[in-house]
């Protein structure tokens, strides 16, 4: 048995006596009657029928408008006409995507949900968690120290400047106090984490996706949400806390020293006053930003990393995007809990005045 395609306004073809009734034919081919008796796509979806019996015919007319087949006919010898596949809407559907950052953050989102359920249910690797957190801890305490002992003795030397000249040498204890334990520790140390830590993990899980090693742990049973993503989630919400409270107590004391080193403030007078301004409140605080800044680091990066496509350029591409949208992100976040954290007209420094 033959099927017949051509681009004639209208053929006819029986598959009981396999005859043709053509005016012009472009193409035949053969196929077996038992292929022929399975579905039949005809017109990019316009038509879909099964020969079931013997007597199964199989009409195709031209539609009035483009001369394109779109009808049917059935087992009693009824006509069915469709409308016609338009072309120009499937064109325009087919080539417009989405742009890619809107997909890479609904996948961040959709990431974020499967994390969280996996830790409420108790579907931990804890064995890769411990090496996460070393690594997001431990091992980035030193850049995390350095940077926060500087941008300290930068900001002492800011304050104590204006503040000697307005007889307020006993206030600067308090206001480097609520700047380091409010803005600068936890911003300062998110700022630290995502370009050490964020664009590690976009680069590994980047190298895993392009060479297909995450398709291997799928294959083996693994999901790689359990094995990859929620272990280096859980270790930046856990560190970054414990790093940023290090953070604030060195940034503190390299202020101090040169306050006391540099223009002659007592180191007692600044520790006094910062004992005075500060709350337990603006610790806990700073702890909670921390927090939502290492979740954030790690699911962007996480995200970026599993959706990187094109290789070698691919994984350059996803780390240094991963990182500038974990900054960003974490500014944002910042403003955001800073207006919830401390609204209207604080009164802390009164004590230390």
């Amino acid at each position: 048995m033959q099927i017949v395609s051509q681009g004639h306004p209208a053929f006819i073809l029986s598959h009981r006596c396999c005859s043709f009734e053509l005016a012009s034919l472009r193409k035949v081919r053969s196929l077996s009657s038992s292929k022929f008796a399975g579905r039949f796509n005809l017109a990019r979806g316009s038509l879909n029928r099964k020969f079931l019996g013997d007597r199964a015919r199989l009409f195709v007319i031209p539609n009035t408008e483009d001369s394109r087949p779109c009808g049917s006919i059935s087992e009693d010898g009824t006509i069915t006409t469709t409308h016609v596949w338009d072309p120009e809407v499937e064109s325009l559907l087919s080539k417009w995507s989405p742009p890619r950052y809107v997909w890479r953050g609904i996948s961040a989102f959709i990431l974020a949900g499967q994390v969280t359920t996996r830790i409420l249910t108790g579907k931990i690797h804890w064995k890769n968690t411990l090496q996460q957190l070393e690594r997001v801890g431990p091992k980035s305490v030193g850049v995390c120290l350095l940077t926060a002992a500087f941008v300290g003795m930068a900001f002492t030397i800011q304050f104590v400047r204006e503040f000697t000249r307005l007889g307020l040498t006993r206030s600067v204890g308090g206001v480097l106090a609520l700047a380091f334990s409010r803005e600068l520790s936890p911003v300062i140390t998110a700022i630290v984490v995502a370009g050490r830590i964020g664009s590690a993990f976009a680069a590994e899980l980047g190298t895993m996706q392009v060479s297909e090693q995450t398709d291997t742990l799928r294959v083996l049973g693994s999901d790689p949400v359990d094995y990859l993503v929620t272990p280096r989630v859980i270790a930046s919400f856990i560190a970054l806390p414990l790093l940023t409270l290090m953070c604030f107590t060195l940034g503190l004391a390299s202020s101090a020293l040169l306050a006391d080193g540099v223009y002659g403030i007592s180191i007692n007078i600044t520790l006094d006053s910062a004992h005075r301004a500060l709350r337990s409140w603006d610790i806990i605080s700073a702890m909670i930003k921390s927090q939502v800044f290492g979740a954030i680091i790690s699911i962007v990066s996480c995200s970026w990393g599993i959706t990187t496509l094109g290789g070698a350029k691919g994984v350059g591409e996803s780390t240094t995007s991963a990182v500038v949208i974990s900054l960003v992100g974490i500014f944002v976040a910042d403003f955001a809990l800073s207006c919830l954290f401390f609204q209207g007209a604080g009164d802390s420094l009164k004590s230390c005045v």
